[in-house]
């Protein structure tokens, strides 16, 4: 499972987690979104290798929160997620344990890392695949069918107790 995934209990407006994202993202995460530089390893079985800035920063799109990069031996940062307390990185079992130091690190900026204009492209594109995949959909429907529910509920609890409203 991802760093952070214990308090990673935060709602974006569809009452969704990161951990919610973890598992949409691993169905669409590909070859196509890593990063070229990995793209000859990337495989099903390690699908969050090359994927780190365009993942962070679609979660910085839905939940807030800034971008911060663990700053690697190659001179490369590997970016996370910082949303007040909550601390995550989806991207973290690339590293197939080797453990990070997610503290004191720099913030990253969207402009610099969708200067390369391929790197946009992919953000794009996972950004597009995510928001599309059918059982993405099917969860936010089935949550605001369950607020309608309890909405109605509610609203039809509080008329019985009026009278007026009876016939």
């Amino acid at each position: 499972m991802f760093y952070g995934w214990e308090t990673a209990t935060i709602r974006d407006a569809n009452g969704l987690t990161p951990r919610d994202y973890y598992d949409r993202l691993k169905k669409v995460w590909s070859a196509d979104t890593c990063a070229p530089r990995m793209r000859q390893d990337w495989s099903p079985e390690n699908p969050t290798l090359g994927q780190c800035s365009i993942t962070a920063f679609l979660m910085q799109d839905i939940y807030g929160g800034k971008v911060f990069g663990v700053p690697l031996p190659d001179g490369n940062y590997h970016c996370f997620n910082i949303i007040g307390d909550c601390v995550f990185d989806l991207t973290s079992e690339q590293f197939q344990g080797v453990p990070l130091n997610y503290t004191d690190c720099p913030e990253q900026s969207r402009e610099t890392h969708f200067a390369k204009e391929e790197k946009r492209l992919r953000y794009e594109l996972l950004k597009q695949r995510l928001l599309t995949d059918d059982e993405q959909i099917d969860l936010v429907a089935k949550r605001l069918l369950e607020e309608y529910r309890s909405a109605f509920l509610k609203l039809a609890n509080d008329d019985s107790s009026n009278d007026s409203y009876c016939s």
